[in-house]
């Protein structure tokens, strides 16, 4: 499903991309200002140094770059799942200066999370899928095994020993490493890190045995020899770590899965404003310099329509909740 999801936005965005550029007189705001007359704030609901972060400020660079205004990038941190910056952009006016740039746990918080401020399809407008990669599938350097199917043989002699880990509850890694669970029927524990940096160091210290996380902040480990990497959940092994296998080739069934980054405005943005902001994002993701920024990070930019990112986000949505009933994850 997430394959053809991101098929289809691909077509799509490439349309978009190759299609007459935005010329003519600036279209007006809300208040009959043209738009974009005044800086733009893209609000990240997760503290900075992230994947979501990291996504968020090169967007938000080359947005500058082209719209002529300042676009900055601002952390609202709080809450379970980034609750309290997507919220504050819930209730900010529907003028285009207010922007939200998250991960897929935004579309997975209802599912994941108790008395959720707001309504994930209702108090938002979609304006694009800005990028997705997929996760590095590591171990700790101590584990005796190379492959995913090894380290699973070793799980089920005795799932006492082992522990998985996330970098966020609901996150992306934390719904792979839950997929890989699922099919190789073993129960081991996995516990919920606040953030990449400390779940990556007791992996190091080999206090937990598996996590699944982007390559901007596993990959340097991998290649430092600091953790030991299993494969990676894409079906083709990827440019930017072309010696870790996939799931496939680690012994599993095929898995496609990743994180998913995508912009998001208030309820009611004015058509033509959502019309701009995805013209122009399409444009800046698909120059070549942004794409080398996209690929240090693991990820691959996107751009897709807004129609597509509609589409996109309800496949996405199912998806996750039938992740999290299968899994029996309890919400929090």
């Amino acid at each position: 499903m997430f394959r053809n999801a991101m098929a289809a936005c691909a077509v799509l965005t490439a349309l978009a991309v190759s299609g007459p550029a935005t010329t003519g007189p600036a279209m007006a705001g809300p208040n009959g200002d043209a738009y974009p007359a005044r800086t733009i704030t893209v609000v990240v609901p997760v503290p900075a140094g992230g994947s979501v972060d990291g996504v968020a400020r090169i967007l938000a660079h080359k947005l500058q770059e082209s719209l002529g205004v300042s676009v900055i990038v601002e952390n609202r941190a709080g809450g379970a799942g980034g609750t309290v910056g997507a919220g504050s952009v819930a209730k900010s006016a529907p003028d285009g200066y207010t922007l939200l740039l998250h991960a897929s746990l935004h579309v997975g918080a209802p599912f994941l999370f108790k008395n959720v401020p707001y309504d994930v399809t209702k108090d938002f407008t979609p304006i694009t899928l800005v990028a997705s990669g997929p996760l590095i599938v590591s171990t700790a350097p101590n584990v005796p095994a190379n492959t995913l199917k090894e380290l699973f043989d070793l799980v089920r002699k005795d799932p006492s020993k082992y522990t998985f880990a996330t970098s966020g509850f609901g996150a992306a890694g934390h719904l792979a490493v839950e997929l890989l669970k699922h099919e190789a029927n073993v129960d081991a524990l996995v516990i919920a890190y606040r953030g990449a940096t400390p779940m990556l160091a007791d992996l190091m210290s080999g206090q937990i045995q598996l996590v699944a996380d982007p390559m901007v902040a596993s990959l340097p480990l991998v290649q430092a020899g600091k953790i030991k990497a299993l494969a990676i959940t894409s079906l083709e092994r990827s440019k930017a770590a072309p010696d870790i296998p996939t799931v496939a080739e680690s012994g599993m069934e095929p898995l496609d899965f990743g994180s998913w980054y995508g912009l998001w405005a208030p309820k009611n943005l004015p058509p033509e404003i959502t019309a701009k902001l995805q013209e122009v994002s399409a444009k800046v993701l698909a120059d070549e310099d942004t794409k080398r920024r996209f690929a240090v990070l693991g990820f691959e930019p996107i751009g897709s329509s807004t129609e597509a990112f509609k589409t996109f986000i309800a496949d996405e949505t199912a998806r996750t909740e039938k992740i999290i009933k299968d899994a029996m994850i309890k919400s929090q």
